[in-house]
This record gives structure tokens, C-alpha cells and sequence, in this order.
């Protein structure tokens, strides 16, 4: 029998709704009832029976009245399934405007014969009124709960929201009215003190404070998860220990998908409008606390509009965000290049579809590849250039130092050279914090990178003729020494350095989330290493602002926060996944590891600039005659892959490299 109930309601409930007037015939025949029970109550059931038509006439005229009211304020239009208190008071001010136009009418209707209408005392009417609006609440009541019950899912997950206010709750208005039913609220939690929230309730649950002993709450009510507000994603991003205590006591933790997506953005969610929302479970990139980094990308929309805009390693983690971060911005035309081709198929994909008036050209090639960069400089003409193109990995580039000089650094000179020739406006390199007193080859090779770029912008400011930017075997290219520091050579050169990036491509946390997923070991290097993280797209952003903002010669450095103790962040990892028995192994540093990263070295200041977040190092300078030579011996060096040779002109380049955990110490002997 039950079963055949629930099947009736979800046959019922599965059509769109009731037709208006449905729902309007119902409304009129809650009014006849309403005044017949009312003359009932005045009179007595035998004068009901006698005066029968006359009650009935009176009420069809009364009916008659009623619909003004009904048809100015609605009250037949909505999803009954759906109503709530602003249905609820439409209800109340179409039967008061009924009322008023029925004594207008009792005025009238006094000239009339008596045998013909039943003349109803004001106490009379407003029980009339009364009845009317209760009836009709209820009918909607009614239709809404058996709504609830159609649908109600006997697994949804109980909930805490945290954020009593405003944010949240309009959370719990929410996901009260979702369908099908996946949270069952339960009550919230508050920052506010325990003697404010003692014995308060919102929405009819409970309030309670941070205070308490909120796992015991979470254990208590048997909650599986805890919603957190809109207006509460930093505060509670910032909450380590709350973190912890609801990740303990084995709750999962959710966000509404547009406000992480507003609150990564560097956005506030002030005025976050509690519509219909997607919620979903978060990763540990998204707790991580950081405050909050807004960018001026009016400005920066405003120098890169109808542009044309090259971007080098367009398909990696950075160089993808760049490139969709520079397509909102409608530059006028963009080359992207890279040399892993299913990477740049995903990427010219992704732009056919989000960004298709955008005239974009993806090339698979080499930045070492000078003679075909030659051909795209010279073809597309590119007013700014993006060189987030390198190799990265400090394991990978330890094996293989030639491999590094070629890539990074001849491949860099290659970009910056060309740039210069064709009259580029300006060039952004991605660097690394890897490049401050490095201790393996990939980050020394990316100070050589900022070593030669800032040189180059300086020779440019000076107007020195510069013999080495030239193109072998294509004479075209000696141009540029007569070019360098005249009219044409216009470059500006800048560097921006940050740490690691949550999400990026052979970053640690998708590492521990997959070894998490196969029930561990999770393996960490060291439990005292430490490690700056940022946001893809926050970093990003950053480059933009400080990339399209310098002046030439700058190496921008990023404030990336507090550091993070990797040996936690795994812990963090192994709680949020729910996962059991996982151990984490610690297996020793890596070679050319070490055990935190920094954005300057020892002998670096800084100084302030445009942006809060991002300040100039104030490094030494080189000679750009002298960086030529250096750089040109070596990769002359490393074309004959003796990688001894390679990394010891590496460290007489830069002599604060000093190798760690490498087979490479001995040549700081």
C-alpha cells in the first residue's frame, strides 16, 4: 500500500505542476466552504440547510470578488510544491483587497431584495477572510510537504553549515528546496561566542559556537559533513584547527562550486547570491590558508586588448592559465607554442571552444628550434611575449644538465633574442624560487635565464650594440646588432619568480592523492621540508599584473604566504580522503633537493611596488658582454653532454649555486 502511494505521488509530482486554473477552482472552492461554515457558526446548521441558496448566491458573488485579488497578487500561478513565505503573504494581501471590494458591495447590495442574499456583519466577514487564507496556506502547505515526502531521500547527509548569517542561511534555504534531497540540515556553526549562541535556533535547528567541543556535536548528531558558507571561505580557509577537528571526527567538509570558484579567482563573495548552487566535497588545495590577492585586471586587459600575444609553453600547467587568462582579455591574434603535442591539441581544443572569436594559432615545436622561431617571430609579430616554456623537474634536469642548458637557458636566449629583433614590446618570464641559491641545475639554470634576460634589458637602456644576438646562418638576423639600442629596440624585459603551484603537472598533491588511492606508502622526502604554494590561477593573475606593469630589468617576486610542512599537508591529504591504515614513508631527499625554498637570497632586498603581493629583488647586475660569452661557452659545453663540464661552467656562472644531496658536490670542493 505504501509503495503504491509513493508511486501515485511520483507520478503526480513528475509533472510540471497543477494547470493555473486548477489551482484557481480549488482557491474558489475554499472561499464557498470557508462562508458556509461561517454562517454555520453565526446561525445554526438548520438555518444553513433553510437559507441553502441564498448562502450559495451570496458566496458565487463573493467569489466573484475574490478573483480581483487572486489575479493582481497570482496566487495561482506558482508551484504550489515550491511555496514559500512570499506566496504565503501574496495569499494575505489578494484576500484583504477582496475584503475591501465585498463592503463596497454590502453597501451596494442593501438596496437590493433581502430574499436574494445573505447580508454577512463584519465579524462575520473577517472570520470569512480568515478561514480563506487559512485554507489556502494549508492547501499549499499540503502540497508542498507531500512533496518533501515524494522525494525525501532516506540517504541524505546530514549537514552542519558553518556561517550563521546571512550566507548561510540562504545555504540552508538552499538545499532545503533541492530536489532530490541531498543534505538533511541540521543546524549551524558559528564564530560567534558560546554564551550569544546558547539556546538559539535559525530555521528551527540549532546554533552552536565554535566554542563547543564541535566534534562531539558532529559525533552526537551523527553529521556527515560541514557546509560552509559563502561568506565564510577565507575565515574558514584560515581555521587550521577547525579543519582538523571536523576532519577528525570523520566529517567531510563541502563548498557551493561558485564561491571557491569566485574565492580562487582572488574575488570577494560579498553579495553572493544563494540561488540555485552546486555543492561539492573539497581538495586540500582549497583549505590551504592564504589570504586574499586582488589584481588590477582592468589595467592589464587594457594593454593586452587587440594585441597580438605569444605564449611558450602554452600547454603546461602555467602556460595554459596564461593563455586563458590573456584570451579574456580579446587580444587581437595568439601564437602558442609548445612541443608536447596531445598537451597543444587539448589547448587548441579548449580555444575553439571557450574563446572561438579569438584568431589563435598552436604550433608544435622547440623554442631551440631558432630557425623556426625566426620564421614565427618574422610571420606573426607579436606585440608581447609570455615565456613560461622550460623544464622543471629538479630530479629530471639533475640527470640531465645539458638537457636543462639547452632547453632553459639556450632556449630562453633564443625567445629573448628574437623578441628584440622584431620589436616586441614586452617579455615576461616565468621564473622559479628554485633560481635563489640554488642547489641543482634546473634552478640554477633559471637564474642563468634571469641573469641574461636582465642583462639584455639593460644593454637595451644603455644602448650598447650587442654582437651576440644574431641568427646562425641567416644573415637577416645580424640586423639586430645595429638595432639593439636604436629606434626599434624597444623591449622591456621582465621576471616574476614564485613557488610551486597547487595542481600543476608533477606537483606533490596529485602524487599523494594517487598513492593515497592505492592505499599508500605516501612518500615525503624529509618531515621538516617546506614549500610555498599559490594558486594556478592566482599566480597567474600576478605575472599578468606584474608582467604588462614593469618597466624593463625587474625580477618580480611573489609574497607566496606561509610555508607549508609538506610531512603535514600528506596528513591533511590522508584524513580528507577517509582513508584507513595509510602510512607516510619518508625516503630521504632527493638529488638537488633541499629542505626550503626561498624568493631571494641573503644579499637581496626589496622594494615595494604597484601590487602588495609583489615586490621587486633588488639583484646584482651583470656585464651583458660578459653574460654572452659565459652563456655561449656554455652551451658550447653542453652540446658535447659531459655533464661535469656542463654544471661546473653553470657554477662559475653563478657562483651561490651550491649542490645538495648531488653527485655534483664535489665541485664546490
Amino acid at each position: 500500500m505504501r509503495n503504491r502511494i509513493e508511486n501515485l505521488l511520483n507520478w503526480y509530482f513528475s509533472k510540471n505542476a497543477l494547470p493555473y486554473w486548477c489551482i484557481l477552482l480549488i482557491d474558489c472552492a475554499i472561499v464557498m466552504a470557508s462562508g458556509a461554515l461561517t454562517y454555520w457558526l453565526f446561525n445554526s446548521a438548520q438555518a444553513l440547510f433553510d437559507d441553502t441558496l441564498r448562502v450559495f448566491v451570496t458566496m458565487l458573488c463573493y467569489v466573484i470578488l475574490f478573483i480581483p485579488g487572486f489575479r493582481i497578487f497570482r496566487t495561482y500561478t506558482g508551484f504550489m510544491r515550491f511555496a514559500g513565505f512570499v506566496d504565503l503573504m501574496r495569499v494575505v494581501y489578494g484576500n484583504l483587497v477582496a475584503l475591501g471590494l465585498i463592503l463596497v458591495a454590502q453597501l451596494v447590495a442593501q438596496w437590493l431584495p433581502r430574499e436574494w442574499f445573505v447580508h454577512f456583519r463584519l465579524p462575520a466577514l473577517l472570520l470569512i477572510i480568515l478561514m480563506v487564507t487559512l485554507g489556502m496556506w494549508a492547501l499549499r502547505i499540503f502540497v508542498k510537504t507531500l512533496y518533501d515526502v515524494a522525494f525525501s531521500n532516506t540517504r541524505a547527509m546530514r549537514i552542519l553549515i558553518y556561517g550563521a548569517m546571512q550566507g548561510g542561511v540562504g545555504l540552508a534555504k538552499n538545499i532545503r528546496n533541492q530536489r532530490p534531497r541531498k543534505f538533511l540540515f541540521k543546524g549551524f556553526i558559528s564564530q560567534m561566542p558560546l554564551k550569544s549562541t546558547k539556546h538559539q535556533e535559525i530555521l528551527g535547528e540549532k546554533v552552536y559556537s565554535v566554542e563547543e567541543d564541535v566534534a562531539a556535536v558532529i559525533r552526537e548528531n551523527n553529521i556527515e559533513a560541514v557546509l560552509v558558507s559563502p561568506y565564510r571561505v577565507r575565515e574558514f580557509r584560515n581555521s587550521q584547527e577547525l579543519q582538523d577537528v571536523i576532519i577528525g571526527a570523520g566529517a567531510k567538509i563541502y563548498m557551493a562550486q561558485s564561491a571557491i570558484e569566485m574565492d580562487d579567482a582572488g574575488e570577494s563573495t560579498e553579495g553572493f547570491d544563494a540561488g540555485p548552487m552546486q555543492m561539492r566535497e573539497v581538495s586540500v588545495e582549497e583549505l590551504l590558508p592564504r589570504s586574499e590577492i586582488r589584481v588590477d585586471l582592468k589595467s592589464v586587459e587594457e594593454l593586452l586588448k587587440d594585441q597580438r600575444v605569444l605564449i611558450t609553453g602554452c600547454a603546461g600547467s602555467i602556460g595554459s592559465e596564461i593563455v586563458r587568462q590573456v584570451a579574456k582579455f580579446t587580444p587581437s591574434a595568439m601564437m602558442l607554442i609548445d612541443q608536447a603535442e596531445t598537451p597543444e591539441h587539448d589547448i587548441r581544443l579548449m580555444m575553439q571552444k571557450e574563446f572561438p572569436g579569438i584568431e589563435a594559432e598552436t604550433v608544435v615545436t622547440s623554442i631551440c628550434k631558432q630557425e623556426r622561431m625566426e620564421q614565427i617571430f618574422k610571420t606573426f609579430r607579436p606585440d608581447y611575449v609570455f615565456h613560461a616554456a622550460a623544464y622543471k623537474h629538479v630530479p629530471m634536469m639533475e640527470d640531465n644538465p645539458s638537457e636543462a642548458v639547452q632547453n632553459n637557458i639556450y632556449g630562453t636566449k633564443v625567445i629573448a633574442d628574437l623578441s628584440v629583433k622584431y620589436g616586441v614590446k614586452k617579455f615576461v618570464m616565468v621564473s622559479t624560487d628554485k633560481a635563489v641559491n640554488p642547489t641543482n641545475v634546473m634552478g640554477c639554470s633559471k637564474r642563468i635565464c634571469e641573469i641574461y634576460v636582465q642583462a639584455l634589458d639593460q644593454a637595451i637602456k644603455e644602448k650598447k650594440v650587442a654582437s651576440h644576438i644574431q641568427n646562425l646562418g641567416n644573415k637577416e638576423s645580424f640586423v639586430v646588432a645595429s638595432q639593439l639600442g636604436g629606434p626599434t629596440a624597444r623591449t622591456q624585459f621582465v621576471t616574476t619568480r614564485f613557488g610551486n603551484v597547487l595542481g600543476s603537472n608533477g606537483s606533490v598533491i596529485p602524487l599523494f592523492r594517487e598513492q593515497i588511492k592505492n592505499g599508500g606508502p605516501v612518500t615525503v622526502t624529509d618531515e621538516r621540508i617546506v614549500r610555498f604554494f599559490m594558486l594556478i590561477p592566482e599566480a597567474c593573475k600576478l605575472v599578468l599584473e606584474a608582467g604588462t606593469k614593469g618597466n624593463g630589468g625587474e625580477i618580480f617576486v611573489f609574497d607566496m604566504g606561509q610555508p607549508v610542512k609538506i610531512a603535514d599537508l600528506a596528513k591533511r591529504m590522508i584524513k580528507l580522503s577517509g582513508a584507513k591504515n595509510v602510512e607516510i614513508k619518508f625516503t630521504g631527499l632527493r638529488p638537488g633537493e633541499k629542505l626550503y625554498e626561498e624568493v631571494l637570497n641573503e644579499l637581496e632586498g626589496t622594494k615595494p611596488t604597484f601590487h602588495e603581493k609583489i615586490r621587486i629583488a633588488e639583484v646584482r647586475e651583470y656585464d651583458y658582454d660578459e653574460v654572452c660569452r659565459d652563456i655561449d661557452e656554455l652551451i658550447e659545453i653542453s652540446r658535447r653532454y659531459d655533464d661535469m663540464a656542463t654544471v661546473a661552467k653553470m657554477k662559475a656562472i653563478v657562483p651561490e649555486y651550491r649542490s645538495n644531496n648531488s653527485i655534483y658536490e664535489k665541485l664546490d670542493k
